[in-house]
């Protein structure tokens, strides 16, 4: 457990190391404290860091419920270094007025590139391939069946989920000349319709109609398991599911189960249910299948721009200025920041 030199000055909590620029720009005006073990913060840890810190900085992996946050009597903020923020009770939080951030945009572009490179190795399989060549079994001539695939030219994509990043697929998809088809909670634009070449289906039909189906939609109540037995088996044959989004919106079970019995073509999937994959599951059984341990926001440049976001809205809410991405809107009237002590004339 390491800690920074700023006694007098508010205390930050870091549940890992985080990549720069974190440290640089949180280290001048704050007392760190960081978990310096690789693995997640354990809960008994956090409980007794949680208690006198003015701000947090987390991950997905940090479960930040109601007890973690009524054991905090100074929290102000929670940061989280991602998109999604399901692991932390926003309405506890907001009822305490904390203040809690995420980190959008900045993963659209990886997300979006990583959505298309399992479109690709799923289909192309790139995968079975690469594992061919290298086990040395590329053993006999060329024949014109040989380690066929499927094309994404002038196929149908349904996109669910119809926000930044699914958007950003849409734009990737129709350089690939593949028709575009969404469903969503609310109809976009005609505007933006236009200009992707966007089409909205119901979800039955995007199922029924699309040659890739893939999601890119938040998990919640109403999402969860979103994508069942009933679900898949609407979907042709043919097609091939992709999940970058969470792991949750897709029962696992039904989805290897489907896939063992060649109800569809593919899948290819970066979030699962349980992270790490557990040794028990079903989809480890499954060979029509590519799977890649939740890297969507794996590149050096979008770590680093996570980084600056989520530093960035911790040191602005204790600061008293309005952070760059905040989540529970609501708490503005709870807690309003012009109220609190501004620190950088204290």
């Amino acid at each position: 457990m390491e800690k920074g030199s700023h006694n007098s000055a508010p205390r930050v909590y870091l549940t890992r190391q985080f990549p720069e620029p974190v440290q640089s720009i949180l280290n001048p005006h704050f007392n760190l404290v960081m978990n310096n073990e690789k693995t997640p913060v354990k809960r008994d840890e956090l409980m007794e860091q949680i208690h006198e810190v003015d701000g947090l900085l987390c991950t997905l992996n940090d479960k930040i419920d109601k007890e973690i946050m009524n054991n905090a009597s100074n929290l102000k903020v929670v940061s989280t270094f991602s998109v999604g923020y399901e692991h932390i009770d926003i309405r506890t939080a907001t009822v305490k007025g904390i203040y809690v951030t995420n980190t959008p945009d900045v993963l659209t572009a990886a997300t979006a590139d990583l959505t298309i490179a399992l479109m690709l190795s799923v289909s192309r399989r790139i995968v079975d391939g690469h594992n061919l060549v290298n086990d040395r079994q590329w053993n006999k001539p060329w024949d014109p069946s040989f380690m066929i695939g499927s094309d994404l030219n002038n196929k149908t994509i349904g996109i669910i989920g119809f926000g930044r990043i699914g958007r950003a697929v849409a734009r990737r998809a129709k350089a690939f000349g593949m028709r575009i088809r969404y469903y969503s909670r609310s109809k976009a634009s005609n505007q933006v319709e236009m200009q992707l070449g966007a089409e909205y289906l119901t979800l039955e039909r995007l199922l029924a109609e699309s040659d890739y189906v893939t999601i890119h939609t938040p998990l919640n109540e109403m999402t969860h398991h979103l994508i069942n037995s009933e679900r898949i088996g609407l979907m042709k044959r043919t097609a091939f599911l992709i999940n970058t989004s969470r792991g949750g919106i897709i029962n696992e079970d039904a989805l290897a189960h489907a896939l063992m019995n060649d109800e569809i073509a593919g899948a290819g999937l970066d979030v699962f249910e349980t992270e790490p994959l557990g040794e028990s599951s079903p989809l480890l059984k499954v060979e029509n299948l590519v799977m890649t341990p939740h890297i969507g926001s794996a590149t050096s440049g979008t770590r680093y721009q996570m980084g600056e976001l989520s530093a960035s809205n911790l040191r602005n809410v204790l600061f008293g200025i309005e952070p760059l991405s905040l989540v529970n809107n609501d708490v503005r009237v709870v807690r309003p920041l012009n109220e609190r002590k501004n620190i950088q004339n204290s």
